[in-house]
C-alpha cells in the first residue's frame, strides 16, 4: 500500500511484570548502594575525630545501615491489585445433582 509507513515501535500488549531476573538486579543494585553509604560516614568519623562526639555521631549513623540494605534487598514490588471474585448468595444457586422427593428404603 502506498503512503503508510510501518511504524516499527513495540507494542505494549500486556502489564506484566518486570521479570524476576530483572528486579533480583535492581535489590541487588539497591543493596550494594546503601552498604556504600557506610562508607563516607566512616571516612568523615575518621575526618571529624577532634571532637569526639561528632566522629561518634557519624559511626551511629551507619549502624542501622546494613539493616536497611537487607530490608530493602527482600522487599518485592507490590502485587497488582487483582479483582477477587467472592460468593454472592442469590447469583450462583447451587443446581441439584439429582431430583428431590425419591423414594426412600429403609431396611
Amino acid at each position: 500500500m502506498e503512503g503508510h509507513e510501518q511504524d516499527d515501535t513495540p507494542v505494549l500488549i500486556t502489564e506484566a511484570a518486570r521479570s524476576l531476573h530483572d528486579q533480583r538486579e535492581e535489590r541487588k543494585r539497591r543493596y550494594l548502594l546503601t552498604m556504600a553509604m557506610r562508607i563516607p560516614f566512616f571516612i568523615a568519623a575518621a575526618l571529624f575525630h577532634d571532637p569526639w562526639w561528632v566522629a561518634v555521631i557519624f559511626v551511629v549513623l551507619s549502624v542501622p545501615l546494613p539493616w536497611i540494605a537487607v530490608l530493602m534487598a527482600n522487599d518485592r514490588p507490590p502485587r497488582k491489585a487483582e479483582k477477587v471474585s467472592k460468593f454472592k448468595p442469590g447469583v450462583h444457586e447451587p443446581q441439584q445433582i439429582e431430583p428431590t422427593g425419591h423414594q426412600v428404603i429403609e431396611g
